[in-house]
């Protein structure tokens, strides 16, 4: 005898029940439908932005984000749980539709039956196993959710309804199955290819006759179908959207540069406002996110200022701009968000980066600053005020005259390009190495390595300017791209072709931002060009071994991907790291990013004092970074956690720079 079932065995396979239940399909697929156009009504609230080049690329970023769930996979628990819930349900999904396939196509119109012998037993064995594998992570998240609460993670209505709707159909499922084993396969070798269902079918045999089994088969298999029915036509109204929208927001990820911002067409007499104060004035994408978001809080759990008692939490950020799009598009944004939140963010990038829906929430943050500086003139202080008034008759925040910048390479054979435009490269050094006492010295060594490695380095001196990185992630678009123009005129003007930086956030601008404004050059972190050269040989150390801990700096980091140089680097001078706790792209921010350099920290603790607890805890006595403003925060935060005695903020060229060899 083949091995295979009867399909809608005891409910029959007539009109009267395939009628009713492609009838009750249908509305639910209308319902459905009719939601997600209501929700399509709303994102068009946004303005245009193109999310649909290199088609090919990001189908398969969301093919592979989808099925093997791999950026809800980075965070361990409950992103297991999530994921062999996932897998389980798309196996009975793909079971179920190959049973109505069979049944209603197949065998009605051609007698073709597949689902029959072996393929039968491994499709009942799989089915049997995802199903309680579904239940069983399920359970794991309603113990998680309701039981062990999780500090911020929110529970709400959608959230009862979902694990609700989403336990019962998993349940009756097991039941239909067992009422229907307990009456024709108890004592059939088929019924082992179903171990769950047989223990189901087992309790209810020993309790229950055969009449009693076959109504509760019959009117669970209704209640199973209704509960289906309603899950779909619930979609678009709830938290299952996700289902939906995260995996579109997979497609329409940003694809690149990581934090790479738009630049504004301030030349166009067409635009009226800059930046956004309603929603309306965000792209069409802004508002989608809200909509992809699980209220999973894991961004809230990586943000530097929410972890030090500011009013910023990216995911009510990006769920307030949701809510208000969907009730009162005309609201003010800012107010509803509130002006500390949006001035609290450091742009760090660590809520994009480990957000598993692809959210993006950083240019968000940027658009509403941009509303407030270059609509409204308001800044999150008067000392931020004052810094970009400097950068604007100076061209630096600190206040220097602009003529000074190159008086830090005093007598180390450094030529201006004015004077000698034949060098190897171009050292781009930025305000803090060229004004500031302490980063002056991480200056003078680099370009003492790269005399030790016989390359000829050149500066702009006087001629160069703030990259523009912190007055324009402050929200002065104008200014930055000012200051932009001036530098790219005068790198072009020299034929500057190479170009290396000391400071991550000069890096990221010349490298991404300023490729928008005609800039060519090649530009390289001093960390991966320090690297290159260890590597070929050109940079002779004596290695001193020494233990230290080493800062990931946000902009070198998670911005641009770069973590094996500098501890190449480390390891090379004979160092061993003792790694922090939040390390790589788990890094915790130093307080500077965002143009937070230029502001005072008033808000809740203070996150250099957080970042350097972190290292004094790992035992070590040296705390490496490669950004002037890590170093800067460092410096500041040793003193606030009152560790200076026992841990000293360093830069890794200074660590070099002691071991070059002859």
């Amino acid at each position: 005898m083949e091995f295979t079932r009867e399909i809608y065995w005891n409910v029959g396979h007539g009109v009267t029940t395939l009628a009713p239940m492609y009838l009750l399909a249908l509305a639910a697929v209308s319902v459905l439908v009719y939601g997600a156009f209501r929700r399509i009504r709303i994102y068009r609230l946004g303005q245009p932005l193109k999310r649909s080049d290199q088609p090919a690329v990001r189908l398969a970023a969301m093919v592979r984000n989808v099925l093997l769930q791999t950026r809800v996979l980075r965070v361990k628990g409950p992103g297991v749980a999530h994921a062999i819930f996932f897998w389980g349900f798309v196996a009975l999904f793909i079971g179920t539709s190959l049973i109505v396939v069979q049944a209603d196509f197949t065998h009605l119109l051609f007698d073709v039956v597949f689902l029959k012998g072996t393929f039968y037993k491994i499709f009942s064995i799989v089915l049997d196993i995802a199903g309680g594998a579904a239940i069983l992570m399920l359970s794991g998240l309603l113990v998680r959710r309701w039981i062990v609460r999780p500090q911020g993670l929110e529970t709400k209505r959608d959230d009862v309804i979902m694990h609700s709707l989403l336990f019962t159909i998993l349940l009756t499922g097991f039941l239909i199955e067992g009422a229907r084993m307990a009456v024709t396969e108890i004592n059939s070798p088929l019924s082992y290819w179903s171990p769950l269902g047989l223990v189901v079918a087992k309790g209810l045999g020993v309790s229950m006759t055969e009449p009693s089994l076959l109504t509760l088969h019959r009117g669970l298999w209704w209640l199973h179908l209704l509960l289906a029915m309603l899950f779909i036509s619930l979609i678009p109204y709830t938290k299952f959207r996700h289902m939906l929208t995260t995996s579109m927001n997979y497609f329409f990820a940003d694809r690149g540069p990581v934090g790479k911002l738009v630049t504004v067409d301030l030349e166009n007499e067409e635009i009226e406002t800059f930046g956004a104060r309603q929603v309306t004035e965000l792209s069409w994408k802004d508002i989608f996110d809200s909509d992809a978001c699980t209220l999973c809080k894991r961004c809230q759990d990586r943000c530097p200022a929410f972890a030090t008692d500011k009013p910023l939490s990216p995911m009510k950020l990006i769920n307030r701009i949701g809510e208000i799009a969907a009730t009162n598009p005309a609201m003010d944004l800012i107010d509803a968000v509130t002006k500390d939140a949006i001035w609290s963010c450091t742009t760090c990038c660590a809520c994009q980066d480990i957000c598993p829906a692809s959210i993006e929430h950083v240019n968000k943050i940027i658009e509403m600053r941009r509303n407030l500086v270059l609509m409204e003139g308001e800044f999150p202080g008067e000392e931020v005020m004052a810094a970009m008034e400097q950068v604007e008759v100076n061209g630096n925040p600190l206040g220097m005259g602009y003529a000074a910048r190159g008086d830090w390479a005093e007598g180390l054979n450094v030529p201006s390009l004015a004077d000698d435009p034949h060098v190897d490269v171009l050292y781009f050094v930025g305000c803090y190495a060229s004004f500031d006492k302490r980063n002056m010295k991480v200056a003078r060594d680099f370009v003492t390595l790269c005399h030790a490695a016989d390359i000829k380095v050149g500066i702009l001196g006087k001629e160069e300017k703030c990259c523009g990185e912190p007055v324009r992630k402050m929200g002065n678009e104008y200014l930055y791209q000012t200051l932009a123009v001036e530098n790219i005129e005068t790198l072009q003007k020299y034929g500057v072709t190479k170009i290396v930086t000391s400071c991550p956030h000069c890096f990221n601008t010349l490298a991404k931002d300023y490729r928008d404004l005609g800039l060519t050059a090649h530009v390289e972190s001093h960390a991966v060009f320090l690297a290159g050269l260890v590597q070929e040989g050109k940079l002779p150390l004596r290695p001193e071994s020494f233990d230290c801990t080493y800062h990931d700096s946000c902009y070198l980091g998670r911005h641009n991907g770069i973590y094996a140089a500098p501890r190449q680097l480390i390891k090379a001078a004979g160092g061993h790291i003792v790694e922090m706790a939040k390390n790589r792209d788990q890094a915790f921010c130093c307080s500077a990013g965002g143009g937070r350099i230029l502001a005072e920290e008033k808000l809740g603790t203070r996150i250099n004092i957080k970042r350097v607890e972190m290292a004094a805890a790992t035992g070590a006595q040296t705390l490496l970074s490669n950004c002037p403003f890590c170093l800067t925060m460092f410096e500041d935060g040793v003193k606030g956690a009152n560790v200076e005695e026992s841990l000293r903020p360093r830069d890794i060229t200074e660590i070099l720079v002691e071991r070059l060899s002859g």
